[in-house]
């Protein structure tokens, strides 16, 4: 049993918004079992962490990433996504497990660092031969602790059938099949608390044959779990869905059968008014990924409008090769900003922008076990020392300059009731042998 004992303040994300002062957390066997102020409700005394000078606020929950892309930062620099993925596919060729396992092991640290207690991630390339590339990402999640929803991606459509992506890296329709049925077989925990569930993920309608989406789709449903793929990240990807299919992306996506309450989209940067009804009608979630849309020139999510439309929002940091970075807080930070620069300054509050972060990356990834501090939900808690040089001035709302302020990095993280980071520095694994591996 473990007591956060005097808390600056604590963002509940709860529905009634719930903010306290002074307050503590009491969890015990993963769980959240109190939040007060006052004395806690215990029979014997607990271990006592000090929570005076810091902010609480659910862990972080990241919706899109690629984490084999952390080793390739800094490319095609002035490419838009076409041209970057051109110039990077034959690098990603040659991916092995060992390269999972260093670029998962630094993404995941990132990420874990910025507060990040959950996060997805797209994993489509399979180069022919090369094995255990998910196994391994898997393995590193569970060695740093973190919370981990690994997507099964695919792809089959390479240049000699008019797909983007070189031959090399493309994948046969059956074995994709196959695969990602061991994958839901082997990993899959459906169960409450569950620190690894597995998602079918083709990539893209450049990369992917519509009858593979279907039939993905279609093997997610028969086992429960949940779909995910790129939709409308570029206007280069609307010209080619028009081109081959006749339709819009969101279009092509729902004649597939690729839209539901089981379906988070990464991106849907280009949506008209019609996309977005539809998204909302189906109840379908997006993957909103502002800082990699700028940095590839996509252009600006319409993430208001979305919310304002009831559609499901969650933030990612999408692949590192794509953002040169892994800090979710500061994702929020950007949401905020591209938010206000196209609607004005009331479109977006700090707490809209951690709602994004915690309830709504927890409901794309269809967790309502994460996402809030309530009594009840797994005790993955982010606690942000607020004491520093960057937040002097800002004392009159420690909540709101978590965003406002620069995003540094999570003081403590708690997943599953367990110190994932403390002081400042991962538990699980050593920082010196990323950086110098």
């Amino acid at each position: 049993m473990i007591l956060i004992d005097g808390l600056r303040a604590v963002a509940t994300m709860d529905d009634a918004g719930t903010e306290l002062e002074d307050a503590s957390i009491l969890i015990d066997a993963g769980v959240i079992r109190w939040i007060g102020v006052g004395r806690a409700p215990v029979s014997q005394p607990p271990e006592v962490l000090d929570g005076h000078g810091l902010v609480a606020i659910p862990g972080l929950v990241n919706t899109h990433h690629h984490l084999y892309q952390t080793l390739t930062r800094v490319r095609a620099q002035q490419g838009g996504l076409f041209e970057w993925l051109r110039e990077l596919y034959p690098v990603w060729a040659t991916i092995d497990a060992d390269w999972e396992r260093s670029a998962a092991e630094v993404g995941l640290a990132e990420l874990a660092l910025s507060g990040c207690s959950t996060t997805t991630d797209h994993h489509y390339v399979f180069p022919s031969g090369v094995l255990g590339l998910l196994e391994t990402e898997i393995e590193v999640a569970a060695q740093l602790g973190m919370r981990f929803h690994p997507c099964r991606g695919s792809m089959d459509l390479g240049q000699s059938q008019g797909g983007l992506p070189p031959d090399s890296v493309v994948e046969n329709r059956d074995a994709i099949l196959a695969a990602t049925d061991d994958a839901i077989a082997r990993f899959h925990k459906p169960e409450s608390g569950s620190m690894v569930r597995i998602a079918v993920g083709p990539c893209s309608p450049f990369s992917v044959s519509p009858e593979l989406m279907r039939e993905s789709a279609a093997l997610a449903r028969r086992h429960g779990v949940r779909l995910h793929t790129h939709i409308a990240e570029t206007l280069d990807e609307e010209k080619y869905c028009q081109k081959t299919f006749g339709r819009r992306p969101v279009e092509f996506l729902d004649d597939l059968g690729f839209l539901g309450p089981d379906v988070w989209l990464a991106h849907c940067v280009h949506l008209g008014a019609p996309d977005i009804a539809r998204l909302a009608e189906t109840k379908t979630g997006v993957a909103w990924c502002p800082t990699s849309n700028m940095r590839l020139g996509s252009g600006f999510a319409p993430g208001r409008e979305l919310l304002d439309a009831g559609v499901t929002v969650g933030l990612a940091v999408d692949g590192s090769a794509s953002n040169d970075s892994g800090n979710l807080l500061g994702e929020a930070r950007q949401a905020l900003l591209t938010t206000r620069a196209r609607r004005g300054a009331a479109a977006m509050t700090a707490r809209d922008a951690l709602r994004l972060a915690t309830r709504g990356g927890a409901a794309c990834l269809g967790r309502d076990d994460i996402g809030s501090l309530q009594v009840g939900k797994r005790a993955d808690i982010a606690l942000f020392a607020v004491d520093g040089l960057a937040f002097r001035g800002a004392e009159s709302d420690p909540i709101a300059a978590l965003i406002l302020c620069n995003p540094g990095p999570v003081h403590h993280l708690f997943v599953e009731g367990k110190l994932v980071v403390h002081d400042g520095h991962l538990v699980n694994v050593s920082e010196a042998s990323l950086i110098w591996a």
